[in-house]
């Protein structure tokens, strides 16, 4: 029986918008935290270990989305208001990732197309949308992704896979696209604040084909963790969709990662220590709770942690970034993980290794 081909991530591009909206959501979330709590959400904003994230939103005279005369001044949109902004906004992004990418890795000759969102819901789907725009051939083969959350781009990596090691002359175009920020609620506590405070907006694309040079990607994994369905979840309202992330999050991951059998399911029995690793910036308590656990070298976590910095979580976009700084600027370590968490609470990853 012949052996399956390789598939190959053979680069990837990245896009955000134009308009930094972090320091612009932290003024409007202190102003409405009660008083005796602003000290808090001052001192974990703060330590969140983002510097910059991106909206599609635009506000007035260079003000942001919250300002007067913005997306959210007046009142909290409803939900069609603002998946009108994701079907008019989110195909721009798309296309710009994909302009990025076609700037490392031709991109002729296209035959599947793999889009992972969880943002907006648009039909046509925005797969369908972009394939016209990018003047694919109207054979080619389209997979749309949604609401999968954080791991989705694990997901549309591991179909990809499957795509070239049962055809090895496909050459699949792999988008992640997300606009977070057109889910801001109408909130005073903390600990949602907080959780609205990770987000942006940003669209990434790949390339995935059985040519040797990129990453390899290797053996998948999926787990649900157990007794954690509620601590990660979206609610689609009529003001948006609401999402929970629950503070206890970082340390259910640390203690999964912390169980043997769990971590290596991960790591195919290696040492944590001697993999390069690609982990979903989720945020800073969660790559925190990864490196302690994993007992990683203080560095281990760069890539994403610059990714945090610089974007924020861009829900399944932000994995991808995460890759294209790696390919950017490869590890010492040829071997390595690519690892998400996201609604479930579930874990989703592939094993890694970079071309000779």
């Amino acid at each position: 029986m012949p052996v399956p081909p390789i598939a190959y991530c053979n680069a990837v591009g990245t896009a955000v918008p134009a308009h930094d909206i972090h320091d612009a959501f932290i003024a409007w979330a202190s102003a409405r935290v009660e008083p005796r709590a602003r000290a808090v959400f001052a001192r974990m904003a703060a330590r969140a270990g983002i510097d910059r994230r991106w909206s599609v939103l635009p506000g007035v005279d260079g003000a942001s989305a919250v300002d007067a005369g913005g997306f959210y001044a007046d009142a909290s949109p409803g939900t069609a208001a603002r998946m009108a902004v994701y079907a008019a906004e989110a195909p721009p992004l798309a296309l710009a990732a994909v302009a990025s990418l076609a700037e490392r890795v031709d991109l002729a000759g296209v035959t599947h197309l793999v889009v992972a969102s969880c943002t907006g819901f648009v039909a046509p789907g925005i797969d369908q949308i972009l394939a016209a725009r990018l003047g694919l051939d109207a054979g080619t083969e389209r997979l749309l992704i949604g609401f999968m959350g954080c791991y989705a781009a694990v997901v549309a990596l591991r179909s990809a896979r499957h795509i070239v090691r049962s055809d090895p002359a496909a050459r699949v175009l792999v988008v992640t696209v997300e606009l977070s920020s057109l889910h801001l609620q109408e909130e005073s506590a903390v600990e949602p604040l907080l959780a609205m405070l990770q987000f942006g907006d940003g669209a990434a694309a790949a390339l995935v084909t059985a040519d040797p040079h990129g990453i390899a990607l290797g053996q998948p994994f999926a787990a649900s963790l157990p007794d954690s369905a509620e601590l990660i979840r979206w609610a689609i309202t009529d003001t948006g969709f609401a999402m929970h992330l629950d503070g206890a999050v970082p340390a259910r991951i640390g203690v999964a990662l912390g169980e043997a059998a769990f971590a290596g399911r991960i790591t195919g029995g290696a040492d944590p220590a001697e993999l390069f690793w690609a982990v979903h910036a989720g945020g800073r308590s969660i790559l925190d709770a990864v490196q302690a656990a994993l007992h990683l070298p203080p560095d281990a976590l760069a890539p994403s942690r610059r990714v945090l910095a610089d974007n924020g979580n861009m829900s399944s976009a932000t994995l991808m970034f995460v890759l294209a700084r790696l390919l950017a600027d490869p590890p010492a370590a040829r071997d390595g993980v690519a690892l998400a968490f996201g609604p479930g609470l579930a874990a989703e990853g592939l094993a890694l290794r970079f071309a000779p």
